[in-house]
């Protein structure tokens, strides 16, 4: 073990040179990457300069507006990112007897999931683990996880890429709900082939096709084409503009859950819902990490009972 760390301690220079420059690979330039890794871009710049002199290539084509990256680079960047996962495999099997996970934790969500529950959440973990370093990112879209460098994406809904691993953190469903005033102009609908009446406002979600809506209901699974005025990648605004009154959302239950009990919302078709799960998921190169495992353990037992589990899980 002593030799292993003597050993990462003598590259460290160059594991940190090869990180910065799949930090610019990743984002085609110098100035983002050195937003994201808290260094001066000149900084940046001659770390690349450098990393190029010694490997003797140039890894990126440099403009007044953007870096591309070369062919040479781009296998480069292949072999960087085999070797950095590589040294965090090794460091975590070889401190497999530790009790307390430690290193970087890159984790993104969607906005509301991420700024009422999953943030606070992974407050909480980092008091019990002081050793983790946490990195979070807020986005209503779907990302990469593996070329976006990040070791859990907890999203809702769905996971369709075979590649990745999926764990089930948490029960859910998304609901459809409207303003009192905009049901009583418009009136209740009675089955979902009814929305297509309806302003129906539309959340580009990261699992969902655009302006299609499937519910499961008594008589099944159905699909109901829906179209409305306004429509959002963000759906803090798509639920904003369902309490204006104008129109009807699908959403997580967990999410309208307090709009529901105050009667700000009152809930639309309440026998149709949508599944909509809440998993962590992995790439199956982090899944077996110490902090990757004990990130989504804590994430699922503090969902369920913890002081910023979600609301209003169980369907009608």
């Amino acid at each position: 073990m002593k030799n292993q760390n003597a050993l990462i301690a003598n590259n460290e220079p160059l594991l940190r040179d090869l990180q910065l420059f799949c930090e610019v690979a990743r984002r085609s330039s110098f100035i983002a990457a050195a937003t994201e890794t808290g260094l001066s871009p000149a900084h940046v710049s001659k770390r690349i300069a450098t990393l190029e002199t010694m490997l003797g290539v140039k890894l990126f084509n440099r403009t007044t507006r953007r870096v591309n990256i070369t062919s040479d680079g781009e296998a480069a960047f292949a072999w960087a990112q085999k070797i950095l996962e590589d040294v965090g495999a090794m460091l975590d099997a070889l401190s497999g007897g530790q009790s307390e996970p430690q290193g970087t934790l890159r984790v993104c969500t969607s906005l509301r999931l991420g700024r009422e529950h999953v943030a606070p959440i992974l407050s909480l973990l980092r008091r019990q683990y002081p050793a983790l370093e946490v990195w979070v990112e807020l986005l209503d879209r779907r990302v990469d996880l593996i070329a976006d460098n990040f070791d859990i994406d907890v999203r809702v809904g769905e996971v369709q890429e075979k590649h990745l691993i999926a764990h089930r953190i948490a029960s859910s469903s998304r609901v459809l709900a409207a303003a009192p005033d905009y049901l009583a102009r418009r009136g209740q609908p009675r089955v979902p082939a009814d929305l297509a009446q309806h302003d129906c406002l539309l959340f580009r979600s990261r699992d969902d096709r655009f302006g299609v809506w499937r519910l499961v209901g008594p008589n099944g699974a159905e699909t109901v084409k829906v179209t409305g005025p306004m429509a959002s990648n963000h759906s803090d605004i798509v639920r904003q503009w369902a309490h204006d009154g104008h129109g009807i959302i699908m959403a997580s239950r967990w999410d309208v859950a307090a709009s529901l009990n105050s009667g700000a919302l009152v809930q639309v078709l309440p026998g149709y819902y949508q599944p909509a799960d809440i998993w962590a998921v992995t790439a199956v190169r982090s899944s077996s990490s110490a902090k990757v495992r004990s990130c989504v353990a804590f994430l699922r037992e503090q969902l369920a009972q913890g002081p910023y589990a979600l609301g209003g899980m169980t369907q009608d």
